[in-house]
């Protein structure tokens, strides 16, 4: 069953501040040498760059209705109307602007990206929002994703700048929001691209794709040195391809940008235990090789234990079994 987005609009009074992220050396937590040859860093302005479709979309659908609507109310008429642009909410993939034009369709932070830059192609003022409040959780090739969500306001033309946003329309892509009760706050347009290339990141990485996903995160860094949830899925990539030192580095990074993140806390978690696991794993391995079999089952009923991951959980209790087994067979 498709999932048809709703776009929901409140004239809202803007006046929340960002918030400062402490200063931190982020760049001491990549480790370029683990992933060489180095993938090109994907370019951001992609995600918000206008394509030669959505210039004609605004000139073509929007701008003759901007006289009687204004600029703000004719663009998300022509968002939500059948023949226009009537798109479809999808959290699969996330897309550049061009892309979810061209799709209809899009995760949140897609179509913020689209209508920002259809918006700046009519000439409004445009502010990033995010919104605060409990995450959504999903699951997706073995990975847990921790959905935030971003929305945007409209101001008046630029040339009004000065008073563009003392009553601003804002745009929210979900269902079931009370625009009038959300708490957000505002973020920039280099949260917004670092969020963008995060997120792709983590889409690449549970493809597989550790070194496009690595540079996804350069991307990310770049844009946005200070944005904490580029470095936890940092630790995560790093924990897959089995450096935990460097995943301890990341994971620690984001939590002293962002010490109230739980998810980061988990994550430290399950890498300390997957440490404790592999050590008594080698303590296994050790003892096995000088014959000490009882002492071999012993670590590796601990590696066992200490284990989360179903993956290692599935070795460990092979190598107990087939232990085991040997032990039985020389008993006899």
């Amino acid at each position: 069953m498709k999932a048809w987005m709703i776009l929901l609009t409140s004239l809202l009074l803007l006046g929340c501040a960002g918030v400062q992220a402490p200063a931190l050396n982020g760049q001491a937590a990549f480790d370029d040498a683990l992933f060489a040859p180095l993938q090109p860093t994907p370019a951001a302005e992609a995600a918000l760059a206008l394509t030669p479709a959505m210039q004609r979309f605004v000139a073509e659908r929007v701008a003759p209705q901007v006289w009687r609507k204004g600029p703000q109310q004719a663009l998300l008429d022509a968002l939500a109307t059948p023949g226009d642009l009537l798109l479809e909410y999808d959290s699969a993939y996330t897309r550049t602007a061009g892309e979810a034009f061209a799709a209809r369709r899009g995760n949140c932070l897609s179509l913020v990206l689209m209508t920002a830059a259809l918006a700046r192609e009519l000439g409004l003022s445009v502010r990033f929002q995010e919104v605060l409040g409990t995450p959504l959780i999903e699951h997706q090739g073995g990975f847990t994703f921790v959905v935030g969500h971003v929305n945007l306001a409209l101001g008046a033309p630029l040339e009004r700048a000065r008073s563009a946003f003392d009553s601003a329309l804002v745009v929210d892509f979900l269902p079931g929001q009370d625009l009038r009760r959300q708490q957000w706050r505002l973020i920039d347009e280099h949260r917004v691209l670092a969020m963008f290339m995060n997120n792709r990141a983590a889409e690449e990485l549970a493809q597989g794709d550790a070194p496009a996903a690595y540079a996804w995160l350069r991307g990310a860094f770049a844009q946005d040195p200070g944005y904490a949830p580029l470095f936890n899925t940092l630790g995560v990539l790093y924990r897959r391809q089995g450096a935990f030192g460097q995943a301890e580095r990341a994971l620690r990074t984001a939590l002293a940008l962002d010490p109230q993140d739980m998810h980061v806390v988990a994550n430290l978690d399950v890498l300390q235990r997957l440490q404790v696991a592999r050590d008594h794993h080698r303590q296994a391995v050790a003892a096995a090789a000088g014959g000490d079999l009882a002492q071999a089952q012993a670590q590796l009923t601990q590696a066992l234990a200490a284990s989360s991951g179903t993956g290692e959980q599935s070795r460990y209790a092979a190598k107990l079994a087939w232990l085991k087994s040997l032990g039985a067979t020389r008993a006899h």
